[in-house]
């Protein structure tokens, strides 16, 4: 145990912040803290770093903080204080070991300084630049290369992805999994959780939870959770009741009184199972259905030529029904100008872009979310839905999170993030068969972006969106359109499977990435009659693009199995080794506790990867019966 905080409260102003919280870091874990605005996450870290005290308890006889050995803590503020006169090579410098210019450590220093620099996105001849000189937040990124320097036993980092774009997060994520020492993390930004960390605290209402794993992991784990519980609580409350009704009914009557009294007895020593607090996230179980489902092209583009003033790019592209497409680029390089074109608001520079049969569309973007009106949020949305009883209005506008005094709002009242959830609560509940979405999660909270990716997860029909949202990307796209330079690139898997295979860049398989030119033509010639195909050259085509979709589906199948398979093999000895140690009479009772404690957190690793493997089989059959399909045609 590297570090440990036992049964710690700290207080402020009268109020307690942290209520008898454990906490602990193993060795090199990567350690998040989540939880709600305002829970007490920054507190927690000034903790760890020595700024704040837990409260005095004369009743507690050990210590409340303690760790292995002496250990260093480095935090990074979100404000951080450096001296603004010096270069930045002199406050760099400064946690050198060494101060020979010439020694090998010094040497080995600065190679390191440099490639972290640059990483960050500075040039080498910037280091030489007065840090006064920099931007606010390039002055945080300069204060991070100085703290990863340093290389403290545990490293406190509060917002570390702020004011970075997202190929120097994309740099940092692979930094920090090689880090070689203890990191807790504050943040917001759930990709980059998912990527490092590997164990999740969550903080809700003083106290302290641990999750293995994954942020999605302990997403994944909490409603589970909360689930059980909330069954548990239930079971418990109608056996309650039930003993109440005895109690009722036999207590007035002499041969059953004794019989009343035992079972009221039953009822005031039973340990009552706490309601569990509700998760702030609605998860949509049903499918959003759109009123018709339109024809089977959503969306054609031929040659489409798309700008202002100059062409930006071309492209040609075909979408079909059900598909959820996430656009990714730099800015400038025209993904917003597309959307604008293909839902009329920009005349296309040259070339095609019809729209489907029957297509019934919602366009959502920043401007639009600019919702004006003296009315409260429940009257706006029942004016759009006159016909809607007011309960349905009421549970509709609950399921995102307009619940209680929120529906009675003024709409200007609202945040900017507010106001764009709304708005896509009326677009979804109007139920049409394409929207067309500019950055929908823009301002919005994590429990806000989580209700919204679940309503999306549950929608039958075909979303073109654009974001910068890398895990709101990864949960709803199941294809990417990636817009580089003045090319646009279709790639037929989700985000992760996306940036997995363009960062192994190994040149050796076919491209991860096709043109989109390709998965139009690869579109065309599926829609072909298979009995006619045969007259069609592009028949080697499509057998390499169905060989390719097959090996990039098993790869991460066969990548899923040996990790259960591993799992699974540790699981055994753990239990085993847990078995042993309860009925050894010689072994202290906290090492069986630990022991048992290790066994249940390896369960849920075991769970959470079973599920990816589950996911992965499932990605595979789909790409097999789309064969078997078209092997009918």
């Amino acid at each position: 145990m590297l570090y440990q905080i036992k049964n710690g409260t700290v207080s402020a102003g009268g109020q307690t912040i942290l209520s008898h919280i454990d906490f602990e870091i193993k060795g090199k874990e990567k350690i998040a803290v989540v939880g709600r605005n305002g829970a007490g996450k920054t507190t927690l870290l000034r903790l760890i770093a020595g700024e704040l005290d837990v409260d005095r308890d004369d009743k507690q006889m050990q210590k409340s903080i303690s760790s292995s050995r002496s250990v260093t803590i480095g935090m990074l503020h979100q404000n951080p204080l450096l001296d603004m006169d010096k270069t930045v090579e002199e406050i760099l410098l400064e946690g050198c070991p060494q101060k020979d210019d010439f020694s090998r450590e010094r040497f080995a220093y600065e190679m390191e300084y440099d490639r972290i620099f640059t990483g960050f996105g500075f040039e080498k001849e910037e280091k030489r630049r007065k840090l006064s000189s920099f931007s606010g937040g390039e002055q945080t990124k300069i204060s991070l290369i100085r703290l990863l320097l340093m290389k403290p036993d545990i490293l406190l980092l509060d917002e570390p992805t702020n004011h970075l774009d997202i190929p120097t997060v994309e740099w940092l994520e692979s930094y920090m999994k090689e880090y070689e020492k203890a990191v807790v993390f504050v943040s917001h930004d759930r990709f980059f959780l998912d990527q490092v960390v590997d164990v999740v605290y969550e903080l809700q209402s003083g106290k302290l939870k641990r999750y293995p794993g994954n942020y999605t992991n302990y997403r994944a784990q909490k409603r589970k959770d909360i689930s059980l519980q909330m069954k548990a609580y239930e079971r418990q409350q109608a056996e309650l009741d039930r003993l109440e009704k005895l109690v009722e009914k036999f207590k007035h009557k002499p041969k059953k009184a004794s019989f009343a009294r035992s079972r009221k007895t039953m009822m005031d020593r039973m340990e009552r199972t706490p309601k569990p607090e509700a998760d702030d996230v609605h998860i949509f179980t049903g499918a959003l259905e759109p009123e018709f489902p339109g024809s089977k092209w959503v969306l054609e583009a031929e040659h489409l030529k798309i700008g202002y003033d100059k062409v930006l790019l071309e492209m040609s592209l075909r979408v079909r029904r059900g598909q959820k497409i996430g656009i990714i680029g730099d800015n400038g390089v025209g993904k917003s100008t597309f959307l604008k074109t293909v839902v009329g608001l920009l005349e296309p520079i040259d070339g095609k872009c019809e729209l489907g049969n029957h297509t019934l569309m919602g366009y959502f973007d920043q401007q639009s979310a600019a919702i004006e009106s003296d009315k409260q949020v429940v009257d706006h949305f029942h004016d759009l839905f006159p016909s809607m009883p007011e309960k349905d209005v009421r549970q509709t506008l609950g399921a995102y999170l307009f619940k209680g005094r929120d529906a009675s709002k003024q709409v200007n009242s609202l945040s900017g993030g507010e106001k764009a959830r709304l708005l896509l609560a009326e677009l979804l509940t109007s139920r049409p068969n394409l929207l067309v979405l500019d950055e929908p999660t823009n301002h919005m909270d994590v429990q806000a972006k989580e209700t919204l990716e679940s309503a999306f997860q549950a929608y039958t029909g075909t979303i073109l969106f654009v974001s910068h949202d890398r895990y709101f990307i990864q949960q709803v796209a199941d294809a990417i359109l990636v817009f580089e330079g003045q090319s646009v690139m279709y790639y037929p898997f989700g985000y992760e499977h996306y940036l997995k295979r363009s960062r192994q860049g190994d040149g050796k398989n076919l491209s991860a990435l096709i043109r989109a030119e390709e998965q139009a033509m690869i579109a065309d010639f599926k829609a072909v009659p298979k009995a006619e195909r045969h007259r069609l050259r592009e028949i080697s085509t499509e057998d390499a693009y169905l060989d390719w979709k097959f090996r990039l589906t098993a790869e991460p199948m066969e990548e899923a199995k040996r990790q259960v398979e591993m799992l699974w093999e540790q699981w055994v000895s753990l239990r085993q080794e847990a078995e042993e140690a309860r009925w050894n009479p010689e072994v202290e009772e906290a090492v069986a506790v630990h022991l048992k404690q290790k066994e249940c957190e390896m369960r849920n690793e075991i769970e959470a990867s079973w599920d990816r493997w589950t996911k992965c089989c499932m990605d595979w059959a789909e790409v097999y019966l789309e064969a078997v399909d078209d092997d009918k045609k």
